[in-house]
């Protein structure tokens, strides 16, 4: 299968080329000539598989360059014993319309060690396809979890450097610790002054600075990235929502061809575009829910059809959802438009005036699938209490915004259908904030707080998380976003 740029249909590349290069030249993103596919036969029959296969047969149809024993080893490598639960994704039946698709059981404990796990394996293989001669340099701007889980899957990877960039303050900090110690002789982190916006922009105008490229070049080295913009993220989380499904109808808590909903946390875009992807495919999802935080941006988009980052950025309780910029709506705009001239004009706008409204036609598209909704620190925080009260069910932040928006979209839809909320990350990241939420005022600091809601929770912290305590910390940068271009060429020297 070929893959073309959202900006600039007539570009052409490869899937190996497409995970290679990350973002396309023009600064699009990169999308597949055509979605496969899955029937009702083939998901019955993926109900019958492990995790790791039901990868393999998902995939498939998107990396035509890439033989089965590749991506079977691919899998296996990637969702094996880093993983402390054997079904890798999880779904925990809260009650007889509600389960927690439980994404972060992986080796960071956040939902992107789903894709961040096999990237590794699936650049590295491209670039053997592309025969890429020169050392990759993975750049990455993490609003707080990407970064970590990045870090984790390329350390000591031949033939990789990675440096991940993420805002001071902007995360929590059990994710800054997780950061800034992070061994491996190829890894670099450095925190940037201002949001995540901030970072993630920098990140996009390094890619491209020609001059910067030309540098590089001359060195032995070219950039790629491990952020949501590279296909090679994006593709892996289709998986756990055509996997999440299949447990559903194994449990018999649906029958097959019986439709569900799904809310997801998002500040991005990816992690929900993956599920539209999926009901592209056939899955058979209703509605998609789109929970933010008080940075809506995506709530009033979906709402009136206006992206407009003109507005005040908030830290929140749910760092990961703090973003302004959600770089993936650029895809779902290209799917529902057809048109590369129209998203290169809405992305001609958005950078200009920090706006853009979409057609009549495209925001009918998109409201027939998409609900959506926001919850602020006081509505996340009721909820991990309220949750854990009544059930012993212990949500971290991201999720609790989720939950929090899925109970009110029911309220008001009224059909009844199943949800699925996609729980993105463990409740030990975020320590404080949910210990508040169980109505613990004096907190413990640094590591000792995860033992601190550990005794409160009563559950034990991952083991991940609860090593930390004694870690090293090896990065303690803090650069304006005027110099982010300065740490790569020092760290490239």
């Amino acid at each position: 299968m070929n893959y073309f740029s959202t900006r600039d249909h007539q570009h052409i590349v490869s899937a190996a080329q497409a995970i290679a290069c990350g973002l396309a030249p023009d600064g699009g993103l990169f999308v597949p000539e055509t979605l496969p596919e899955v029937s009702a036969q083939q998901l019955q029959a993926l109900c019958g598989m492990t995790y790791q296969q039901r990868a393999v047969e998902i995939m498939r149809p998107f990396l035509s360059e890439f033989s089965d024993d590749e991506l079977s080893h691919f899998t296996a490598a990637a969702y094996g014993d880093q993983f402390d639960d054997a079904a890798v994704a999880p779904l925990r039946r809260l009650d007889d319309t509600t389960a927690f698709l439980e994404l972060w059981h992986g080796p960071t404990c956040a939902f992107k060690d789903m894709a961040l796990q096999i990237l590794p394996y699936l650049l590295t293989a491209s670039l053997k396809k592309c025969g890429e001669q020169r050392q990759v340099c993975i750049l990455v701007a993490t609003s707080g979890d990407t970064g970590k889980a990045a870090l984790q899957g390329f350390a000591d990877v031949p033939g990789t450097k990675i440096l991940v960039f993420y805002p001071y303050s902007g995360v929590s900090e059990i994710q800054r610790l997780q950061m800034v110690t992070q061994t491996g002789s190829n890894v670099a982190v450095s925190a940037v002054r201002g949001n995540f916006d901030d970072a993630q922009t920098g990140v996009k105008t390094l890619f491209s600075d020609v001059s910067l490229r030309e540098e590089l070049a001359a060195r032995g080295y070219f950039l790629s990235s491990a952020n949501s913009i590279n296909w090679g993220r994006v593709l892996p989380q289709i998986v756990y929502y055509v996997s999440a499904y299949c447990d559903l109808v194994t449990a018999e808590q649906i029958t097959m061809g019986e439709k569900v909903d799904v809310c997801v946390p998002t500040g991005n875009f990816g992690n929900i575009l993956a599920a539209y992807y999926a009901r592209c495919m056939g899955v058979p999802i209703r509605r998609l829910v789109c929970a933010s935080n008080a940075n809506n941006v995506l709530t009033d988009f979906l709402t009136t059809g206006t992206y407009d980052r003109n507005r005040p950025f908030y830290q929140t309780a749910s760092p990961s959802m703090d973003i302004l910029i959600s770089s993936n709506l650029e895809r779902l705009l290209y799917l529902l438009s057809g048109s590369d001239e129209a998203v290169r004009g809405y992305m001609a706008q958005l950078a200009e005036t920090g706006r853009y409204t979409v057609s009549e036609e495209i925001k009918n598209a998109i409201q027939s699938v998409f609900a959506c909704g926001f919850c602020d620190d006081a509505g996340t925080e009721a909820m991990i209490g309220a949750e854990y009260k009544r059930s012993g069910y212990l949500l971290d932040t991201h999720t609790a915004v989720a939950y929090r928006v899925a109970e009110q979209f029911r309220r008001a839809d009224g059909s009844g259908a199943p949800m699925i909320v996609a729980s993105t990350a463990s409740p030990f990241k975020f320590c404080a904030s949910v210990l508040h939420a169980l109505g613990c005022e004096e907190l413990q600091s640094g590591t000792a707080i995860i033992g601190q809601l550990a005794e409160a929770s009563g559950r034990p912290a991952p083991a991940p998380l609860a090593g930390l305590a004694g870690k090293q910390v090896r990065f303690g940068e803090v650069v304006d976003k005027g110099a982010m271009r300065a740490v790569v060429t020092e760290f490239l020297q």
